[in-house]
């Protein structure tokens, strides 16, 4: 006999801070109602069975002290021998079905909402989640997606699916980690339906950012992205080439756009109109500076703010993937007007973390 176990992470998007957290800078993410749900108990035997009909997929392996990995985002895998080092015992297997609202490779966050809706279900298959918090939960899950296999991601992902809401998050020097629950309107997501080029993406305006930093260290070694005002970015002209002081101006800009997003949440008093033009504002500098947008994005953002939206960007790395606009009023239009750009439209709303439940009949299980 076993319980049926269900868990959900919900997918997320970067309000402010896109293409920050790599520079050590702060960025503020929210989780939307689009979430991954994982169902399913535990097994008499030592199989792992993993069901995922919205993709016609299924994987299925045995159980092991260490599991051999098969490919290099072998999640489900990393995430038991993760958890297994950390000490928990897994003694028998288990059979899962996964379903999901959220847009896949699209910038929204389904893979780390996947495995830390994963985690979730392993901790409870075993009655280990008591005494781990949301954000244990996304660290856990940073661990098994990011440090097991070697990737260059951040954190933003993991911790946004797991603590939901809005959250703004530090990364360097230590984690810091604030969540707030703002009384925000309406946003309607819109997916391109074109693949993002992440890679090309970063090449650009990670390395060349990096580069300018390089560059301007080494005849002002005090230089930091977190004190310097805009209005001094002028005096590092000549260290710089055209297309490093754009990211420079850039980013300055974004991160003031930041800090005064996350007074209006700390202080829970927000300008919603306000709000909408320093999403607008972001955008710009993404699209103009970094190059991160694509003409089909940008003639969605450009019809949603016709059709009435406050503010509009576009969400994760860019060159691809989806945008979003906020729109508490109207949003059936603004999706409408999305759709007619050639995108495909959700109504979504900000959401809550990773939750589970259990089933408290006894099912029987399926060997």
């Amino acid at each position: 006999m076993s319980f049926e176990i269900t868990t959900s992470a919900p997918g997320r998007i970067c309000l402010f801070g896109e293409h920050q957290d790599y520079l050590g800078l702060p960025v503020i993410a929210a989780a939307i109602s689009r979430r991954v749900q994982v169902t399913g108990r535990l097994r008499s035997d030592r199989q792992v069975i993993i069901h995922m009909p919205d993709i016609n997929g299924r994987e299925q392996f045995e159980l092991a002290p260490v599991i051999p990995y098969q490919h290099s985002r072998d999640y489900f895998k990393s995430a038991l021998n993760l958890l297994t080092r950390n000490g928990l015992s897994f003694p028998n297997g288990m059979e899962v079905t996964i379903h999901g609202t959220i847009p896949i490779n699209s910038g929204t966050s389904s893979s780390s909402a996947l495995l830390v809706a994963w985690i979730n279900w392993l901790l409870n298959s075993q009655n280990s989640q008591n005494g781990v918090t949301q954000s244990e939960i996304g660290e856990l899950a940073y661990r098994a997606e990011v440090l097991e296999f070697g990737e260059p991601g951040g954190m933003m992902d993991h911790f946004a699916t797991a603590v939901g809401e809005v959250m703004y998050l530090e990364s360097q020097p230590m984690i810091k980690l604030e969540t707030f629950r703002p009384h925000l309107g309406t946003f309607v997501l819109g997916d391109s339906l074109e693949p993002k080029d992440t890679i090309g993406i970063l090449k650009h305006v990670k390395y060349g950012m990096l580069e300018a930093i390089r560059k301007i260290k080494l005849h002002d070694a005090g230089f930091s992205l977190h004190t310097v005002p805009q209005e001094a970015a002028r005096q590092y002209t000549g260290l710089l080439n055209d297309a490093e002081f754009s990211l420079l101006k850039s980013n300055l800009s974004d991160r003031d756009v930041l800090r005064e997003a996350l007074q209006m949440f700390r202080t829970a008093t927000i300008n919603h109109r306000r709000l909408g033009q320093l999403l607008t504002i972001h955008q710009a500098n993404l699209r103009d500076h970094k190059r991160v947008s694509t003409p089909k994005i940008n003639r969605m953002i450009d019809e949603a703010l016709k059709a009435g939206a406050y503010g509009a960007k576009i969400n994760g790395s860019g060159g691809g993937g989806c945008m979003f606009a906020y729109a508490p009023e109207n949003p059936e239009a603004v999706a409408e007007a999305i759709e007619r750009a050639g995108g495909k439209p959700y109504i979504i709303q900000v959401d809550t973390g990773t939750q589970a439940t259990v089933n408290s009949k006894p099912i029987s299980v399926n060997v």
